[in-house]
């Protein structure tokens, strides 16, 4: 392997539940490999795995969120649309997960670890909240299929622009919370989000894999997919090592009714970690 270490930069691309897969990755990688990065570029829910790894609270994380959804019946409560209760239940989820397993030990952890750079998408201004997220996520979907790439553009070309937050700018829970939701914001599955009184989406719609949260000096870099691409489509770019699952994740990204899938994508992180390993390419 050399002198140093083996990566000085992660990217932790985003995909919901699919995320879990960078998790089993890593439970099985980094401390093979000594895994150490100086900065974590993240966005969504890659945001929030960085965030358990690199707190030391992925057993209690995982066990947390797989018990909370375990007991969830439903992605959509139909009845819930004529009372008070939430119609999708993935945002108190997903909240809670975050303020159960993140106490103050683990914000002090994330503040002393790798800069965890979150990525956060701002609409344009000629948009207003709501016909911003109609236009951003039909240009995203529409770029997977009519023009796939690991790194999208259509969304930046149409006036969407992004913003870099660290982790370390969260002086409580709440805020950290508040920060990885505000990455994560795909209504209706959650609420739109404000920060600094200004409309965030999911930094996804700028960049899913996103390299571009990464501060000058990142010289090694491991970025961790989560959904399978054509090796075609794969960048070359020399000091960065682009890892995919080996087959499609199980679960889907907004499904938090299925425990055993959960479990599944887990494991397949795992399997797929030795055999990277294994390959010994990096």
């Amino acid at each position: 392997m050399g002198s140093g270490p083996v990566f000085d930069s992660l990217v932790m691309a985003g995909g919901g539940c699919r995320c879990v897969w960078q998790v089993g990755f890593l439970e099985v990688v980094a401390p093979a490999i000594d895994l150490r990065p100086r900065q974590v570029a993240a966005v969504s829910a890659g945001a929030a795995m960085s965030c358990l790894v690199f707190s030391g609270r992925v057993e209690e994380g995982v066990a947390y969120f797989t018990d909370r959804v375990a007991a969830n019946a439903r992605n959509f409560y139909p009845a819930n649309l004529l009372g008070d209760e939430p119609v999708f239940p993935h945002e108190e989820i997903y909240r809670a997960t975050i303020e159960h397993v993140c106490d103050a030990e683990a914000l002090r952890r994330l503040r002393e670890g790798p800069d965890i750079r979150v990525l956060l998408a701002r609409p344009p201004a000629w948009l207003g909240a709501i016909p911003s997220v109609f236009v951003g996520f039909c240009a995203y979907n529409a770029e997977k299929i009519l023009a796939p790439a690991v790194h999208p553009h259509w969304t930046t070309e149409l006036g969407f622009g992004s913003e870099v937050v660290s982790v370390r700018e969260c002086e409580t829970v709440s805020e950290l919370a508040d920060l990885i939701l505000q990455s994560s914001c795909t209504p209706p599955f959650t609420p739109l989000y404000e920060r600094a009184d200004r409309p965030a989406l999911d930094g996804g719609l700028i960049d899913n894999v996103p390299v571009r949260a990464l501060a000058p000096g990142a010289f090694r870099t491991l970025v961790l997919l989560t959904r399978r691409y054509d090796s075609a489509l794969l960048p070359d770019v020399e000091g960065r090592s682009y890892v995919q699952p080996s087959s499609e994740i199980p679960i889907d990204k907004w499904d938090y009714t299925d425990a055993s899938l959960l479990r599944d994508t887990l494991e397949l992180g795992r399997r797929d970690g030795e055999a990277f390993l294994a390959a010994g390419a990096f």
